[in-house]
């Protein structure tokens, strides 16, 4: 059984949906995937703040379950313990948003796998996940690659922690997440969860920039990272383009590699909207 963490609010259906297909679509392997997704009630501080609805997880799980019968879709309210070591600190409106928090809960969530791998919501794969997956991470609290700017202005190793392949078995030994929710009550640090989570390691692995892809993609990447980034033409500019922005993709990026998982996820989304619509 493979192991996959997201986290989010109702707003990231799209990244949820488009991710878990890249994962079905671009690996060859049988084994079933139990898909965690952690939430939480932030309304106080955003009304679109709201948790996934378990109507979405249940159409997740129907999703994940065409491609493998014995694929799960588990969501799990994380609202109570956001509340006790989060609410309330310096770093809860971040560059992101306060669901960027909720990964550095895994060691406290009842039940949780020994390997995990966490990706953000604004991914796609573009190879198979054994690739990554299948990497040994044993004496180490997590694989990371490298971030596109961070490695150039900060330091050669810093590191994105988009994706991220955890070995809680040993974090919860280290306490790297205990010490990180520690750092981000303290003061306010300037990329939150992932200052916290770099200020905290004991030992990482590095990962070649093929499995968190923040710019080019190559027939080499394996996971292609639409984050935030500057592009040069037609003039210097800062673009936050998502996979989910379709015509973007297609028209600005001029990516078609990914055009059978999007035509599915356009249907999917289609037919999730008009279900709701009809209740």
């Amino acid at each position: 059984m493979k192991n996959v963490l997201f986290c989010g609010n109702t707003k990231v259906f799209d990244g949820v949906l488009t991710g878990m297909l890249s994962i079905f679509k671009r690996s060859d392997d049988t084994e079933p995937i139990t898909f965690y997704i952690y939430t939480a009630d932030c309304t106080y501080l955003k009304p679109q703040y709201t948790p996934l609805t378990e109507e979405m997880r249940i159409f997740f799980e129907k999703v994940a379950q065409k491609y493998n019968k014995d694929n799960k879709v588990v969501m799990i309210d994380v609202t109570d313990l956001y509340n006790k070591e989060f609410k309330g600190c310096p770093n809860e409106h971040c560059y992101a948003s306060p669901y960027t928090l909720l990964r550095l809960l895994a060691d406290l969530v009842p039940n949780m796998p020994d390997k995990l791998l966490y990706l953000d919501c604004d991914i796609m794969f573009n190879r198979d996940i054994n690739e990554i997956y299948n990497i040994d991470v044993t004496g180490y609290e997590y694989a990371a690659a490298r971030d596109q700017y961070g490695k150039l202005l900060v330091h050669p190793n810093y590191i994105n922690a988009g994706v991220l392949l955890f070995n809680l078995e040993y974090m919860k030994q280290t306490k790297i997440l205990e010490k990180a929710r520690k750092l981000l009550r303290l003061k306010h640090l300037p990329f939150a969860d992932q200052s916290a989570l770099i200020r905290s390691t004991t030992k990482k692995k590095m990962l070649k920039q093929k499995f968190n892809c923040q710019g080019m993609l190559t027939k080499k990447t394996v996971i292609r990272h639409f984050a935030k980034r500057l592009y040069f033409t037609p003039y210097p500019h800062v673009a936050n383009i998502k996979q989910w922005h379709v015509d973007d993709i297609h028209n600005k990026l001029k990516y078609h590699q990914f055009d059978d998982i999007l035509n599915e996820y356009l249907a999917l989304k289609h037919s999730f909207t008009e279900g709701e619509n009809h209740e």
